[in-house]
């Protein structure tokens, strides 16, 4: 006994498709289909986690994360069989032949990254949905690997980030300027690999739109992006953390809120507040100002004195700020110093990427 099946298009009520289904007979029907599926999601996800696992190797050098991949691409193993492989017919996949131009390129090993992590989530959840017609547990099994893939993924940046700040010596803080950009992208050319973008009185629609042009120039050079104060904006243009002042809100506020894949560092004036910032969480913070400057026209100098108790006491990275340029940055790494963050030394110099090359050689001089 037939059944009928009444299709009718939308917008077409003159035109009645009627389809003849046989008991039982649909899934006969769609196996050849859903087994093409699964079987190019499994592909899709295993490739991506493959790319993603040989940075973990050889560009962190981390076993654990290498170990979490190699994890998750044996279980997709498992479950990628020979009946669905045989499904696969790579000559009539209409899918074989589109592109698209950012897939013909990548601006860092960021973005690399972060393609490979949407592939393998989108894979995930394809497979996770059309499994549930293979396999009584197969979405579940999905479901649960998918959850994997994300913790991998704010791991894996997490710790990417603060590799980078470790390596970070020179720090630019911006201040507003009409040529910002070009001059940050400058000092970028230069090895500059750490920015903040600081700019206390634009409109939050001026902030967001400057915030987002440095943020994708920084990811074009493969540099760390922070925003000064706001964690709100931080999170809107998707930056690598937050610096906060004294007066701002606690780290513990901002942890989370940014969660610890992101940088968070603090501002601190003297021995005490640099305990403070060290003890409730902070991943770096600035020592300063050293000399007086315009930046905090408020502020006394902290001196030199600070930044030595800085290099005995200091377990997490720091950077000696304010007043600090091409004149007298051999006296503070004299004191201690090995990393420093600039103001405007770069962004008022009329070439920023001389000045930039010569800070960070004075900056590498001191650790070779």
């Amino acid at each position: 006994m037939s059944h009928s099946v009444d299709i009718t298009p939308l917008n077409a009520s003159n035109n009645r498709v009627v389809v003849m289904v046989e008991p039982n007979s649909q899934k006969p029907q769609i196996q050849p289909a859903v087994y093409r599926i699964l079987d190019a999601n499994l592909d899709r996800a295993r490739e991506g986690l493959r790319i993603i696992e040989e940075w973990c190797r050889f560009g962190l050098n981390n076993g654990q994360l290498v170990g979490e991949c190699k994890y998750l691409r044996q279980e997709l193993a498992h479950w990628h069989t020979a009946q669905l492989r045989a499904a696969r017919d790579t000559p009539g996949d209409p899918g074989t032949e589109l592109t698209h131009s950012q897939e013909e390129q990548r601006s860092s090993i960021g973005a690399l990254l972060q393609a490979n992590f949407c592939r393998v989530q989108e894979a995930m959840r394809v497979l996770e949905e059309y499994g549930k017609l293979y396999h009584p547990h197969m979405g579940k099994a999905m479901k649960q690997m998918r959850y994997r893939v994300y913790t991998l993924e704010s791991s894996l940046m997490g710790y990417q980030r603060h590799q980078l700040l470790w390596r970070s010596h020179l720090y630019l803080v911006t201040a507003p300027a009409e040529n910002l950009l070009p001059q940050v992208e400058a000092a970028l050319k230069a090895g500059l690999s750490l920015v903040q973008y600081r700019e206390k009185m634009a409109d939050d629609h001026v902030r967001v739109e400057r915030a987002t042009k440095l943020r994708e120039l920084c990811r074009t050079y493969g540099a760390l992006f922070i925003v000064n104060d706001r964690v709100d904006l931080a999170l809107a243009v998707d930056a690598d953390g937050v610096h906060l002042g004294q007066q701002d809100m606690p780290i513990a506020v901002a942890r989370q809120l940014l969660g610890h894949q992101r940088l968070i560092g603090r501002s601190t004036t003297n021995p005490e507040e640099m305990q403070k910032a060290i003890a409730e969480g902070a991943d770096y913070i600035g020592v300063g100002p050293v000399y007086e400057t315009p930046t905090k026209a408020n502020k006394p100098a902290a001196g030199l004195q600070y930044v030595s108790y800085a290099a005995q006491h200091s377990s997490i990275p720091w950077f000696a700020i304010g007043g600090i340029d091409t004149n007298n940055i051999n006296d503070v790494i004299g004191a201690g110093a090995e990393r420093v963050a600039v103001v405007r030394a770069i962004v008022e110099a009329e070439q920023p990427t001389l000045v930039t090359q010569y800070l960070i050689s004075q900056l590498h001089h001191i650790r070779a």
